[in-house]
């Protein structure tokens, strides 16, 4: 084998082909290291942007402001081709020739980025709401082109793709302004009804958080095994609902113990007959 000796190659053009080379790649670090920036430039001045306005809300601009992100990252894919001297005309046509198969590849991902734009259209819920959405239980907190995020009431943030949140059924527990109450006070047999019934409306009435219209109700709804049940249900603001439940329990506790109204253990008879053989 005959090797090329010093003398046989070209170092000036050998030299010159290396600095273009490393320009050429120095431009497309460039360009993709602006590409990013301008990319997250234009996320951050999207959301001030529309947090200017009282006519936009949270989910509309966190939405928006992703979808101006992958647009210039779109862009800066499409500028880095050029740049090392792909015709763009032809990509854009090969992709094109190859939609099907590439909506077959990701038909997941574009099935999320649907479920996205329905949600943004139908707005079934909105960011700093607390829903519950594909078995999951928290507060949204932004809604992006392809996930949507929520954190627990625990403080976990769950990441759900868009096409399980629109594909499943979602519960949205801040939507009214006010819900309804529903609790069940077993007492005993022997006890006054109307004296439990009377402490409780006194201990309804008492608390601002219950509403007055729509009217409170404290029901008898069941004669049960070991109890007579009765029903209570009153409306209040969504935000109070929880702590407003947890005081009822406490102080209708309070109040038959006030009262000498009890609240019965759950019991059973077992007879035992023993038949001769």
């Amino acid at each position: 084998m005959e090797f090329l000796n010093s003398e046989s190659i070209n170092w000036e053009e050998l030299t010159a082909q290396g600095i273009d080379l490393g320009l050429l790649i120095l431009g497309a670090l460039a360009v993709l290291f602006v590409g990013m920036w301008l990319a997250g430039f234009v996320e951050r001045r999207l959301l001030k942007l529309f947090a200017k306005s009282d006519k936009i809300d949270d989910t509309v601009s966190s939405f928006m402001a992703s979808l101006g992100k992958y647009l210039v990252v779109i862009f800066t894919g499409i500028a880095l081709l050029d740049q090392f001297g792909v015709e763009t005309t032809s990509v854009i046509a090969l992709l094109g020739a190859a939609g099907l198969a590439i909506g077959l590849a990701l038909q997941g991902t574009l099935s999320n980025l649907a479920a996205g734009v329905m949600l943004l259209i139908f707005r079934p819920f909105k960011v700093g709401q607390f829903v519950q959405v594909g078995g999951e239980a928290g507060v949204v907190k932004a809604i992006s082109l392809f996930t949507t995020m929520m954190d627990t009431g625990d403080n976990v943030r769950i990441m759900i793709p868009n096409g399980s949140v629109w594909g499943s059924s979602i519960s949205n527990f801040n939507f009214h302004d006010t819900r309804r109450l529903q609790i069940v006070f077993g007492i005993g047999y022997d006890d006054n009804i109307d004296n439990a019934m009377k402490a409780i409306s006194d201990i309804i009435a008492a608390d601002d958080r219950c509403l007055v219209d729509p009217e409170p109700l404290v029901a008898v709804t069941e004669l049960g095994d070991s109890s007579v049940n009765i029903m209570v249900r009153v409306w209040c603001s969504s935000g109070d609902y929880w702590a407003l439940n947890w005081s009822l329990l406490k102080a209708v506790k309070e109040g038959f113990d006030a009262k000498g109204v009890n609240i019965p253990y759950p019991t059973r008879t077992v007879y035992n007959h023993n038949a001769s053989v």
